[in-house]
């Protein structure tokens, strides 16, 4: 993997790691389009850099991390889902993982069902996190087990729990990014183990590459998050779901004519 190639794909995670269009999907895209081959060192890669962008979420909510352990109880309910089934279905997730066509047809339904939920969802009591119940806090985390089908979104997933739950927007994306670093942080040091046990190495440039991938996913999910909370709050869903259908039919459109992709 050149730089080169660690940057866009850096860029390409922070921009969309926390929003409602699925990182699998732009993985996709930008990994074909640079022609990049599915290596185990590219898979580990497009995994690691979610270290990153996790940090953002610690750096930019600082203080929500240290308030109580409330906070971090509510997350571990929460996380308990993805975990348990996770397990559970680890095989079922890899085969799905390895097609193309699963994740374009996951981003157009996701994308429909972001054209009408701030309809079936604008009557919200809840505009603070800190006020989710447990039992809020497990349901939230069972809507994020949709994202275990490839092109459904993390983050779109638990928002959309969350707004089901009656939080408001800004709420329900703010707790989807608390929830993202026990997740996330699970998958990568899952994916770490798995690349070791496996007999993988990393070069000192490897190395490098990771560190630079991540310092560069950090800096832009920083400005992700921040323009995404601002954005949402005054309008709504509406545009990512149109987005979400014009990738996942660019995909279909690709696949259809016969053009190679791959999943990371």
């Amino acid at each position: 993997m050149s730089l080169f190639e660690a940057l866009v794909l850096a860029i390409v995670e922070g921009l969309t790691e926390f929003l409602p269009v699925s990182s699998t999907g732009h993985m996709i895209i930008a990994t074909s389009l640079l022609g990049m081959e599915s290596t185990p060192f590219v898979k580990l890669f497009t995994v690691a850099i979610q270290l990153g962008t996790i940090l953002s979420v610690v750096v930019l909510y600082f203080k929500r991390f240290f308030k109580s352990l409330d906070f971090y109880y509510k997350l571990f309910v929460a996380f308990l889902p993805a975990a348990v089934l996770g397990l559970v279905f680890s095989d079922l997730i890899d085969n799905m993982l390895e097609s193309p066509m699963t994740v374009a047809v996951s981003l157009v339904i996701g994308g429909v069902i972001l054209l009408f939920v701030d309809k079936w969802f604008n009557n919200p009591k809840i505009d603070d996190s800190d006020e989710i119940s447990y039992a809020k806090a497990f349901r939230i985390g069972l809507y994020q087990c949709l994202a275990m089908i490839p092109g459904t979104s993390r983050s779109g997933a638990s928002i959309v729990g969350g707004m089901a739950e009656k939080l408001s927007r800004k709420a329900a994306a703010e707790f989807s990014f608390f929830l993202a670093v026990p997740t996330m942080v699970g998958a990568t040091g899952k994916k770490l183990i798995d690349y070791f046990m496996d007999g993988g190495q990393l070069s000192s440039n490897e190395i490098n590459v990771l560190v630079i991938g991540n310092v560069v996913g950090f800096i832009v999910a920083i400005i992700a998050i921040r323009s995404f909370i601002g954005f949402l709050t005054k309008h709504g869903f509406k545009l990512f779901g149109w987005y979400r259908i014009v990738v996942g039919l660019v995909i279909i459109i690709l696949l259809l004519s016969g053009h190679s992709l791959s999943v990371v």
